[in-house]
């Protein structure tokens, strides 16, 4: 008895504002300019993949005082792009990420379900719980939530969207112009009363029920706090577990979570990030890797890098030389601010740090190359689709979000060169099943509320 291979899941995530974007590679464009995101939804849409990903940045992060180089080319808004990528394709995921520390959930609930039917179902919300002063001063908030608070306001935050997006009944708008009823019932739009710890609202939503009923929710926290919130609130998990044995290991604690909170496996993909370099041949492709790992890091970038968890000017250092010979500045941490770093035990870091540029005689810049560089799969082809498979097969993921180099053309080998290979092993669609929603092309179960609504109807 033969058992179907479970299929691969994709996404294309857009490079951001950092040390994964070679904007130096001739092939760069703008990230800014409609034409770049046109291309890449289209790309990613010609290589069937489940959904493209925005990252999203609320503020332009500073280094030293300074806004951080690569910031400059721009943070634009990121429903603004999904909305417009909606209308140039016709069957890929739009999925973005939102704060749910610095925006209101009537607010958002509204414009991710508005986009939901703009884009015919294709909609997605990856949330995040950015919680600091620095992003809060741009909206005269400042640091107003504590960071233990942040998965807490997460928590009501997505439960109040739900029920924002669950209040309108399937079959609410009648607009029967013979008996002039717009209304199938008195019921057919509820009104949400919420009292809470961090919302106090009570009101009707102004949107019909979406197609999808509500996005697609996304996760990426892998605290604690952050795997049960996704055990009780995701569908798919944006991981940074990538490599193999870790990947299963998280894998099956997030998955075991899940009977808990009354879901079944398949409720939840879970997509680790990578990067992949391509060559005719496995020497090839580690050559171009190592290209690639020098244009990403150069040696400002090294030093930089150090400096945010030395918390002091690190400039006078030789990125090709030895690490830095001075202790951190505990005190020192707010050198860059804007970016996402869990490093809590300095002294431990840097220690552990500096044993390993020791012990693999590594200079600053081949430690922060190591450290920072996105992991993926460097090989042909062939062994990149292989590797695909092997860690969906032995459900170490349930797939990956694809990470190119460049922008908007940093996907197209892999369209080219990979995807034939994963659809010849069987495990990957040749197409798009016609009308499918995002939730559908991920093969998650309808929403509960569907259900219910199904059989309240039937």
């Amino acid at each position: 008895m033969s058992t179907a291979k479970r299929q691969v899941h994709l996404a294309a995530h857009f490079p951001g504002v950092n040390n994964t974007t070679v904007w130096t590679d001739p092939r760069s464009e703008s990230q800014v300019e409609f034409s770049s995101f046109e291309h890449f939804a289209k790309n990613a849409e010609r290589g069937f993949f489940d959904y493209l990903f925005l990252a999203e940045g609320l503020r332009l992060r500073e280094h030293k005082g300074r806004i951080h180089d690569l910031d400059v080319v721009g943070r634009p808004n990121t429903l603004a792009i999904l909305a417009a990528v909606a209308a140039v394709t016709e069957h890929i995921g739009l999925v973005g990420t939102l704060s749910s520390t610095f925006n209101e959930p009537y607010e958002l609930a509204r414009a991710l379900s508005s986009l939901d039917h703009l884009s015919n179902g294709r909609a997605g919300w990856n949330v995040v719980t950015s919680s600091d002063a620095f992003h809060g001063a741009n909206f005269r908030r400042g640091g107003f939530l504590e960071h233990s608070e942040r998965y807490t306001r997460a928590d009501e935050f997505v439960s109040l969207a739900k029920e924002w997006w669950d209040s309108w009944r399937a079959d609410a708008v009648a607009a029967d112009a013979a008996s002039g009823r717009f209304l199938s019932s008195d019921d057919a739009i509820g009104e949400v009363v919420h009292r809470g710890r961090h919302f106090d609202v009570a009101g009707r939503f102004t949107t019909p029920r979406s197609p999808q009923g509500y996005p697609v929710i996304v996760q990426a926290g892998d605290s604690p706090d952050g795997r049960d919130f996704a055990a009780h609130h995701a569908e798919v998990i944006f991981s940074l577990h990538t490599e193999f044995e870790d990947a299963q290991a998280f894998y099956a604690d997030v998955k075991g979570r899940l009977p808990g909170r009354g879901r079944t496996e398949d409720s939840l993909k879970i997509l680790p990030a990578v990067g992949f370099v391509i060559g005719d041949t496995a020497a090839d492709a580690a050559e171009r890797a190592r290209e690639v790992e020098l244009a990403q890091v150069s040696g400002q970038t090294a030093i930089a890098f150090l400096e945010q968890v030395w918390g002091r000017d690190l400039t006078a250092y030789d990125p090709e030389g030895p690490l830095p010979d001075v202790e951190p500045d505990i005190e020192g941490q707010n050198i860059t601010r804007g970016r996402v770093r869990h490093v809590t035990d300095i002294p431990g870091v840097v220690a552990a740090w500096r044993q390993k540029a020791e012990a693999e005689n590594l200079s600053i810049r081949d430690l922060v190359i190591s450290l920072s560089s996105r992991r993926g799969f460097v090989g042909t082809p062939d062994h990149i689709a292989s590797e695909i498979d092997r860690y969906v097969q032995s459900r170490a993921t349930d797939g990956f979000v694809v990470v190119g180099t460049t922008n908007p053309y940093g996907l197209d080998e892999f369209v080219d060169r990979v995807v034939p290979l994963l659809q010849e092993r069987g495990v990957y669609r040749t197409e798009y099943p016609e009308g499918a929603t995002l939730r559908e092309n991920l093969g998650l179960p309808a929403l509960e509320s569907d259900a219910e609504e199904a059989r309240h109807v039937g």
